[in-house]
């Protein structure tokens, strides 16, 4: 008679967790591609102690928040609606508009709305800083330069 051995699930425990910090330049980088990769950070999925049910995620900054592009002419074309929620409360503008007038606030909603919409979604938001100028109060962190070559592409290439 043979018995078989089960293996446990690992599951890592909160004084395991190792936080990292990561300095993203987002000067010339396609708003999406960056977006869906910081997003993975901020959740963990690069660690191999990843969980869905915890915060395993890294600290990440975006500095140069106001010169992030889009691809084909998504700036002008593609609208933001925001509702006060009061009749005739509909607010329209373009991204373009968007990131005009709030750069940091257009590049963290985008990148907040590629991570989960509860309680730990939230509590992972919270590592992302976003500045629109090069400047940031983070230097005693010493964070780490995040590269994510697939969203620096030159202009014309496809």
């Amino acid at each position: 008679m043979k018995i078989k051995q089960q293996v446990k699930t690992y599951s890592p425990k909160a004084s395991e967790i190792q936080r990292d910090w990561w300095i993203v330049d987002a000067d010339g980088m396609t708003v999406g591609r960056m977006a869906t990769e910081i997003a993975r950070i901020l959740r963990g999925k690069h660690k191999a102690i990843y969980s869905p049910h915890m915060d395993t995620g890294d600290h990440v900054i975006v500095i140069n928040a106001d010169k992030v592009r889009m691809t084909s002419n998504k700036a002008e074309r593609e609208l933001i609606h925001t509702h006060s929620g009061y009749p005739g409360g509909l607010t329209t503008r373009t991204y373009q508009q968007s990131l005009d007038r709030q750069p940091a606030d257009t590049v963290r909603k985008s990148i907040v709305g590629m991570i989960p919409k509860n309680r730990l979604g939230r509590k992972q938001a919270t590592k992302l800083k976003v500045y629109a100028g090069p400047d940031h109060p983070h230097a005693a962190q010493s964070p780490k330069p995040l590269e994510i070559p697939g969203a620096r592409r030159e202009l014309g290439k496809r």
